[in-house]
């Protein structure tokens, strides 16, 4: 639970948010960036804030100078660096009203603060467990990192038991400092009658580099919104996800590469294996700044198409307005060919076994971009226990 020596800027600011909250109108489908979505998912009706819900940490021996503790424990103790940073961005992608609900209730998640010249070897992790019954849970995920420092941060998602159903609303802000190295990934197996919404958003620096990797295999329903502002020059950004969606689920992702500073690169990589009747929606925006130039930047969504039943909806976009970039975007739905399944069946390999080493090559593509072994174990574990179900 929160502590009860919430500074007052904090207090005023969670006043504010429910403010905000309460008059923010709801999505409607004339909401581009709720295109395609589904807006039955947005009723909340019969859930009740949760203080119960269970968070773990796994913090290695951190060096000097690096603060990590918990969200609450951090307005407390380093309000001023709190202050500063968190959720000082507006949502841009959709769930403005949604993020206004998480600043009014949040209680829960992790501080990370590295300074300059330190480096953190070993990721730092935080386990969310999703209690109870019809319960909302708030987590955020603050991390800060000091000119030329490293860090690497992951957050998992489950649920206590199989049965409960839950909604959780989580923030992420990320601020990489000048010529930092800052990674964030996010599993998310949450059981399959809970809800998700997910809103991630990076601060890139000057000649500084960020990675931000979102794995979905769980949840009836999960929109993720990842906004990357690369705000200093030679700053890189890449925004990653690999989700499998099977059954009746349903995955929402929403992106915007904002290039706000010249000779600055992003490249996203979106992979989802789709199975049963499940549906993803892709809606990816590159924007270019005026005077932003030489940008490089890239776009793609890939749908592996398991089958007929499944559904994909791809939007990709382009808006520049500097001179000198180089941007490409694109989406691509396929289904696995006979040619491959033919070739693994010469080998020995059964058609079902062929098929899933085929859609766990596809998803590894995307891990394997982290340049993180610890974490892409993580994540390709995590991905295993999905396919063990299939």
């Amino acid at each position: 639970m929160m502590t009860t020596t919430v500074p007052a800027w904090f207090a005023d600011l969670q006043d504010e948010a429910r403010a905000e909250y309460d008059t923010h109108p709801m999505p409607s489908r004339r909401d581009e960036t709720w295109r395609f979505g589904n807006l039955k998912q947005l009723d909340f009706g019969g859930y009740t804030p949760d203080e119960g819900s269970e968070i773990r940490f796994s913090i290695p021996e951190l060096p000097d100078g690096v603060i990590c503790v918990p969200f609450e424990e951090a307005l407390e103790k380093h309000s001023d660096l709190v202050q500063k940073y968190f959720m000082r961005n507006e949502p841009r992608l959709g769930s403005q009203k949604f993020a206004a609900l998480h600043k009014a209730n949040v209680k829960n998640g992790l501080f990370v603060y590295v300074p300059d010249n330190v480096q953190v070897e070993k990721p730092i992790e935080v386990s969310h467990v999703l209690k109870g019954s019809n319960k909302m849970t708030f987590p955020h995920t603050l991390v800060v990192t000091g000119k030329n420092a490293q860090v690497s941060v992951l957050d998992r998602f489950s649920s206590a038991n199989d049965d409960d159903a839950n909604i959780c609303i989580a923030v992420n802000d990320l601020i990489a400092g000048e010529g930092s190295r800052l990674t964030y990934c996010a599993i998310q197996e949450l059981n399959l009658v809970s809800r998700m919404i997910q809103i991630n958003e990076t601060s890139v620096g000057k000649d500084a580099t960020a990675k931000a990797f979102t794995m979905n295999s769980g949840a009836q329903w999960a929109r993720n919104e990842a906004l990357s502002i690369l705000e200093g020059e030679g700053a890189h950004s890449d925004m990653l996800s690999c989700s499998i969606p099977s059954g009746t689920q349903q995955f929402d992702q929403r992106t915007f590469q904002h290039h706000a500073a010249p000779h600055t690169n992003s490249d996203l990589l979106y992979k989802n294996s789709l199975y049963g009747n499940a549906k993803t929606v892709f809606s990816g925006l590159i924007l270019v700044d005026e005077g932003a130039h030489y940008t490089d930047a890239y776009q793609t969504c890939r749908n592996l198409m398991m089958d007929d039943t499944a559904e994909a909806n791809s939007m990709p976009g382009l808006e520049i307005n500097a001179d000198q970039v180089k941007c490409s975007h694109g989406s691509t739905s396929a289904t696995i060919s006979d040619e491959e399944i033919f070739y693994l069946r010469a080998r020995g390999i059964p058609p079902h076994k062929a098929r899933r080493l085929i859609a766990r090559g596809f998803s590894a593509e995307a891990v394997e971009k982290l340049g993180n072994e610890a974490l892409e174990d993580a994540v390709l574990e995590a991905v295993e226990r999905k396919f063990s179900t299939l």
